[in-house]
């Protein structure tokens, strides 16, 4: 299976200090709020047409390497959890070359969730998900937006959204997963790069490449 996803086919060893996730280039320190209602209010939808949205208390990274801890503060605002980026960050390691990898998030999550095994990691090693994967990350989504918990990723490469947007993150990036339609076909990104850009929908087949070589955090 592929996609219009473009990827770096190597990584060389200076570049794999950054596979973790920080942009190249300035981030805009402004905070935005999202559409989405507060966590108490969320959206569901039980009558068949399989989707379902948490609300977002969103927040923009305030540097462009805060993207770990930021995508994992707006995963734990679904729960109604409020946590400063700055003590994020310290718990999990993030300096400016990002956040190592999505096994440095999944034990925060779990700390801030209070449960041990709210989250695991999974990972998709491949240079590109094949079906099985994808459908595990789909079913992966949908359990977990379902128990009211976003699912936090590590992306890499240039996607294009649904409505044709274009979101490129050649150095790495994090990402927040905060809702599902179509029974998790589609889903529902929370991304605090750039508050302009805070939300946007992709097909989980896009999601599914944009994580290949990396993980993500899930119930």
């Amino acid at each position: 299976m592929r996609t219009d996803l473009i990827r770096k086919t190597a990584l060389t060893a200076a570049g794999l200090a950054f596979t973790g996730g920080a942009i190249a280039g300035p981030v805009t320190t402004a905070y935005a709020a999202s559409d989405a209602k507060p966590s108490a209010q969320t959206q569901t939808d039980r009558n068949g047409h399989g989707e379902r949205q948490l609300g977002v208390r969103y927040e923009a990274q305030p540097n462009f390497y805060y993207c770990g801890p930021a995508a994992a503060r707006n995963a734990l605002s679904v729960q109604g959890k409020d946590i400063s980026v700055d003590a994020m960050a310290k718990e999990m390691g993030t300096t400016e070359a990002g956040t190592n990898s999505i096994n440095d998030i999944t034990p925060v999550l779990n700390k801030e969730t209070g449960k041990n095994d709210a989250y695991r990691s999974v990972e998709i090693s491949t240079p590109a998900a094949d079906d099985k994967q994808t459908d595990k990350l789909r079913a992966d989504i949908v359990k977990t937006v379902d128990q009211g918990r976003a699912v936090v990723a590590n992306i890499a490469g240039t996607t294009t959204d649904t409505d044709g947007g274009v979101h490129s993150f050649e150095g790495g990036h994090y990402i927040s997963v905060v809702g599902y339609r179509d029974n998790g076909q589609t889903v529902k990104i929370a991304d605090s790069a750039d508050p302009n850009t805070a939300s946007y929908e992709v097909t989980v087949e896009h999601l599914a490449d944009w994580i290949a070589t990396r993980g993500y955090a899930t119930s």
